[in-house]
């Protein structure tokens, strides 16, 4: 048998128990969001000022479209602005609202204990060959890609 015949099938297993753990947790506390809508959140409030709809778009791994709509729902809800950067016009500058302020503050204890139950019984060493492993998957698709399309 192939050692990787299969493994998509435990990293697809493994992605919809984290997400539903997450959604279970968000609907047991009122917490408003999708997963999508939280990574989008998390990331305007990382990147404070500076957030931009661009970036957000290259650094979450979905297209413009599904990102463009995400934060359309987060601000229909309350939870972003959105408008134009005063030096860049093209740009969409993000500004987290008080609303969303207060939502990730209530949020994050809660996204903090389930990422930390995640990797109880797993040693720092074990989770960091995890990642390892992970990124280096990453890089041979990528590069498979690459090829694929060098090539056509």
């Amino acid at each position: 048998m192939d050692r990787t015949e299969g493994f998509g099938v435990y990293l697809d297993r493994t992605l919809k128990k984290v997400q539903a753990s997450f959604l279970a947790a968000f609907s047991e506390n009122n917490i408003d969001l999708t997963i999508e809508q939280w990574v989008i959140l998390r990331r305007v409030h990382l990147l404070g000022v500076d957030a931009s709809q661009a970036e957000i778009s290259n650094t979450n791994f979905r297209n413009r479209a599904t990102t463009s709509r995400v934060i359309s729902g987060l601000c229909k809800k309350g939870f972003l602005n959105k408008s134009r950067f005063r030096e860049d016009q093209k740009r969409f500058k993000l500004v987290m609202t008080q609303e969303g302020e207060a939502l990730m503050q209530r949020a994050m204890p809660l996204i903090t204990e389930i990422r930390s139950m995640s990797t109880e019984n797993i040693s720092e060493e074990e989770f960091d060959i995890f990642l390892k492993v992970l990124d280096q998957i990453w890089e041979n698709y990528d590069r498979y890609e690459s090829n694929r399309s060098s090539s056509t």
